[in-house]
């Protein structure tokens, strides 16, 4: 893309000079380097600006379009590297595609998130459970099944009843959609029209 080409390359400290944008975005999540990646939308947001596009629509483009070798995109990227933060920065982005699907199991972030936490020692499952936590409550779909038919509850260690239950109750949520009528009538019964 000639606007990738067209990109500043970040300041002469950074390790990472004349990398591109995608290949930041995607190394910030690596790593869960908060700053690398505010640097890198911030540059971003400007250069949008200064080529007269809106910035949220050019900053989504370059965060959907940034893949690995393996066909990863960010999330991906964050979630199988238990990356909280960047998670959590990435989740504010306006235009976020946020239920991907990666080119080698067809797995969602949410899938990668759960196979982090699977990863992880028992005593450090909360840090993990709090990513798949937040993944659900961005609206991550935990519906979706990977190339071998499994949703993400079906990928938890057996063990792990705590990451189940969030995921079962995330499921129980988007099913139900929009279609949870709260109880809030206060006022009596019957007809709320005034021609009797």
């Amino acid at each position: 893309m000639a606007d990738q080409d067209a990109f500043p390359t970040p300041s002469a400290d950074s390790q990472l000079q004349g990398a591109s944008p995608r290949e930041l975005v995607l190394e910030a999540c690596r790593r869960n380097n908060t700053e690398l990646l505010e640097e890198t939308l911030g540059e971003l947001n400007a250069a949008a600006t200064k080529s007269g596009k809106k910035p949220a629509d050019y900053v989504a483009d370059i965060l959907n379009n940034a893949r690995d070798g393996l066909g990863n995109g960010c999330l991906h990227i964050a979630a199988t590297y238990g990356s909280f933060e960047v998670i959590d920065m990435l989740l504010d982005q306006e235009g976020l595609e946020i239920d991907e699907i990666d080119r080698m199991e067809q797995d969602t972030p949410l899938h990668k998130a759960v196979r982090y936490v699977n990863s992880l020692e028992k005593d450090v499952w909360p840090h993990g459970q709090s990513i798949v936590a937040m993944l659900l409550d961005a609206g991550c779909d935990p519906r979706i099944r990977n190339k071998a038919k499994l949703k993400p509850v079906e990928l938890v260690d057996p063990r792990n009843t705590e990451l189940r239950s969030l995921l079962q109750k995330g499921e129980f949520a988007m099913q139900a959609g929009g279609d949870i009528v709260e109880d809030d009538d206060d006022g009596p019964a019957g007809s709320a029209s005034d021609s009797d």
